[in-house]
This record gives C-alpha cells, structure tokens and sequence, in this order.
C-alpha cells in the first residue's frame, strides 16, 4: 500500500468555491473529464451519453437519505442528535453534541409525541437511543419532527431547509437507510438517463447505507491506522448478473459515486467477478489499492485529507489528481456535496 503521511492529501481550497446549493437543472453541473492518459476536459454532466460508449453499465446507489438529524431537550439543555444506524426494535445507534453529558436512562424530548431514552455509551463515542415509537409511526415522527443530516460545511439556519428534503436526494432513492447522500447521484435526472438509455447505456443499482464516517476526519498522521465505520450494503444477484454480462461482452463498468465503488470492490473476487453481497462494509481505499471491479468513476470532489480524496487519489494517482484538482479551482468548479462532478477513467 506504500507508506503515505495526512498532509500528502492536503490541497488548497477557497472557501468560496463551496456550493451551498444544488446546480438547477441538476445535469447542468460541470463535469471535469480526467481520461487514463492524464488529460483533462472541461465539460457537463449532460454530455455523460457522448462520453461513455454503447454497452457501458452505470451502477448507482439507491439509497434513500432519512431525516436523521433531530433537536431535543434533556430537562431544559438543548440536544442535537444524527441518528446513523438502525438497531431494530425502536432503537438506533446515534451522535450526540455533548454526549459526554449524556448518561445511560437519560430521557430526550424531541416533541410532545417523540421521546427517547439514552440507552448505552460507546467506546466510538456515539450511543445507543431507544425511541418511544418503531416502525411506521416512528418514520412517521422522524419526517415531522427530523431534518436532512447536512454536512457540515454546508450552512442552514436552525431547522434546516425544507428545499434540502428533495435537493439531498437523487432520483435513484428507493431504500431509506442512509444518513448522507451518495452524492454523485444528485446529477441525474430523468432526461439524463432517458438518454443514456437510448445511446445503449445500462444502468444497474445497488444498496450501500452511507453512514456518517463519509464526513469523520482522518485524525492519525498515518493514514493506514484511521478506522472506517461501518456500512451496510446490498448487491443483488441479479446486478451481479447484469455487471457480468458487461464484461463478458467487453463493456466497462461505470460507478456512480464512491460509495457505489466501495460497495462494488467490496462484492468483488480477486479475479475481478462480482458476486452477490449483503452485510457491512469498512473497505478503506489508499493509493497502491488494486481495484479490481470498476473501469471508471463519477465522483465530487472532496474534501482535503479526507478518505474520498484518498480514494480518487488511489483511482487516479495521487499527482495527477492534485493536478487535477488545481485545475478545477483555477476554473472555478464548485466542490462538495452539492457541487460539480468529475469522471476518472482508471489508468491502463
């Protein structure tokens, strides 16, 4: 894997080159081509169908993001919580601002009809919290009383957004479960796929929850001793099918979104064949990973020294990648969540 320090995935990056809001339409977004040669290409995400070719296979995350971030009281303080893991039975394994506060039996007030109680305390640092309601009533509470779990860099006043329930989801949600948006997905639109359709483009789907470790710094100098969290996935039998007839007739496969890479070399044999997966992922992706399941990725770009940009880093080879990077703030592109968009096309 080599031997690599935090700051080797530093860049410079102006704070105002951070999108606050989605492009509209959505497939309007720039989209900066890095082919495996090293080239760049300023283009959109409507020029996608011209850029890949007939028999690509496009895998997307279905994930459906759930209004997990709830604002209560213990007594008279104020509480903020993002829910992140679904336990079962009403309760959820959770982070709390002042969890330290926080003791095991300890009641939280989210509305006169939704209450929880601290249950118990993780080494992680989150918790676990048992709710006064499970299943559809407690879906039910969470979209009246919950807000879309935002990152962090993105501002909003206290309540959130109501505009953010439909602009943090892509087209593709069906599966609710996940607490951040898998965020290369934002781009499409039905137009946009009513197109690929009709240039021979596939598209397959899968499941991966994304948890709130997508937004957890890397804390250790070393970035081989950071611990990913835990994410639950699914790959079908069936997509494993549709991705095997691709390579069996020579075409590439395409990842919408790093947590659809993840998931997919997660599921994939050393030989490359990708079979059915259901269970958790802690797939971690540095520079001198062999990727074995995927031919190009359409990803944001990320946040310094963060996995993602270790990922694309690893993708891409981490000098081309800052090169490219320098090329997309010089050119203005917007970054993040609700930002631009860039296709890597691995390296032969």
């Amino acid at each position: 894997m080599g031997s690599w320090r935090l700051d080797d995935f530093d860049f410079p990056l102006p704070r105002e080159l951070i999108a606050e809001r989605p492009c509209e339409p959505r497939d309007a977004a720039r989209l900066l081509q890095i082919s495996a040669e090293g080239g760049f290409v300023d283009r959109h995400i409507a020029d996608l169908p011209e850029l890949l070719q007939p028999g690509d296979l496009l895998v997307c995350n279905d994930t459906k993001v759930i209004p997990a971030r709830l604002v209560g009281k213990r007594g008279a303080a104020k509480v903020e919580i993002t829910l992140h893991r679904d336990m079962g039975g009403g309760s959820w394994r959770a982070f709390a601002k002042g969890a330290r506060r926080l003791r095991p039996g300890d009641q939280l007030d989210f509305a006169a009809d939704f209450t929880a109680t601290v249950g118990q305390k993780h080494p992680e640092g989150d918790l676990t919290l048992v709710f006064d309601l499970e299943g559809d009533a407690f879906r039910a509470a969470l979209a009246r009383h919950g807000s879309m779990p935002l990152p962090p860099y993105i501002k909003r006043a206290h309540g959130g957004d109501p505009r953010d329930l439909s602009d943090y989801q892509t087209m593709f949600a069906r599966a609710e479960g996940a607490v951040a948006a898998p965020t290369a997905g934002l781009h499409f639109t039905p137009a946009l796929t009513q197109s690929l359709r009709r240039r021979g483009v596939g598209i397959a789907s899968l499941t991966l929850h994304v948890g709130p470790g997508t937004f957890l710094p890397v804390k250790t100098e070393d970035p081989h001793q950071h611990r990913m969290h835990g994410e639950w996935g699914v790959l079908s039998a069936e997509t494993a099918a549709q991705i095997a007839a691709a390579r069996r007739a020579g075409s590439r496969i395409v990842a919408i979104g790093t947590t659809s890479l993840r998931l997919l070399e997660s599921a994939a044999t050393e030989t490359g064949e990708i079979r059915p997966f259901i269970g958790e992922t802690r797939l971690f992706i540095l520079p001198g990973y062999r990727f074995r399941a995927i031919d190009l990725l359409l990803t944001n770009f990320h946040l310094p020294r963060s996995t993602l940009f270790m990922l694309v880093a690893a993708l891409a080879g981490l000098d081309r990648i800052k090169s490219a990077y320098a090329h997309a703030v010089a050119r203005h592109y917007r970054f993040y969540s609700y930002g631009d968009a860039c296709l890597i096309e691995r390296p032969n």
